[in-house]
């Protein structure tokens, strides 16, 4: 065998070895997933009645979600010590944050807030409909590019907390109209002061899917829960897949509980 046939035997069992290691990288790519929290942190209060972000972020950090929808988050109001709240707790649990405020309130403003290990592509922040001398309330959404390279957005919100459902009714509506268009997968977490069998979820339905299936599980109040007003919701439904859903009930961080959804991404194109 001559010198030159005996490189060519060399280089294409080379060129066979590395075609073998694509094709079996290729089909043992890890699916594409992530971990979703909504955690209501009652401005920063705890139920010891004291005021401790690192107990509040405590409970993000075991979670290790990748995305954290917060409800009830204060920016540089009195009552929360001048403090802006998503930034200490993005400091606190290596997040990247996103306030959106909902009203002025106690020398500052109120609202909701995103935290992110990936960084924002894009943002907006939809006020909602409300009564007057009802409390305003919002939604905000932050578009993410993924690691594997799939766009997704995370909208997070607090619906009116009253005991008439007119208005979140008229806020549920609302979210469906300004999300429905969304050319990238979407999930909708957060304090929706409503149960599963109630009007605004079943509104709610007609766009998102719940994560909890037919199991919901109660996130309020923290100390022996008895209702389920939190959640986690995605669009379209055939787009996602629930890995794992759980509640974390933790008495004295917040009055509520946190809700962390693992969920699977699945190939396929928007509508």
């Amino acid at each position: 065998m001559g010198e030159i046939e005996t490189m060519g035997m060399r280089l294409v069992a080379v060129l066979g070895c590395l075609l073998l290691q694509l094709v079996g990288g290729i089909s043992a790519e890890e699916p594409v997933r992530i971990r979703v929290m909504t955690f209501n942190i009652y401005h920063g209060e705890t139920m010891a009645g004291d005021f401790d972000l690192d107990r509040i972020a405590r409970v993000i950090v075991d979670a290790d979600p990748d995305m954290v929808a917060l409800q009830e988050v204060d920016f540089l109001t009195d009552r929360a010590r001048g403090m802006d709240l998503a930034t200490e707790l993005g400091l606190r649990t290596k997040m990247t944050p996103l306030f959106g405020g909902a009203m002025a309130y106690d020398g500052g403003e109120y609202g909701v807030a995103i935290l992110s290990k990936y960084s924002f592509v894009a943002s907006r922040n939809v006020g909602l409909p409300h009564s007057e001398g009802r409390e305003p309330r919002t939604a905000l959404e932050a578009t993410v590019r993924l690691p594997s390279g799939d766009m997704i957005a995370l909208v997070g919100t607090h619906l009116d907390h009253l005991r008439d459902e007119g208005e979140r009714l008229m806020q549920a509506r609302a979210i469906v109209e300004a999300f429905a268009g969304n050319t990238v997968p979407t999930i909708l977490a957060g304090d929706l002061n409503a149960e599963p069998d109630s009007e605004t979820l079943s509104i709610l339905r007609e766009h998102w899917t719940a994560a909890h299936g037919d199991s919901p599980e109660p996130t309020h109040p923290s100390k022996d829960p008895k209702r389920k007003i939190d959640y986690v919701m995605f669009a379209p439904e055939e787009r996602w897949r629930v890995v794992e859903l759980r509640v974390i009930v933790d008495d004295v961080a917040s009055d509520h509980c946190a809700v962390v959804a693992e969920l699977e991404l699945r190939a396929g194109e928007v509508e």
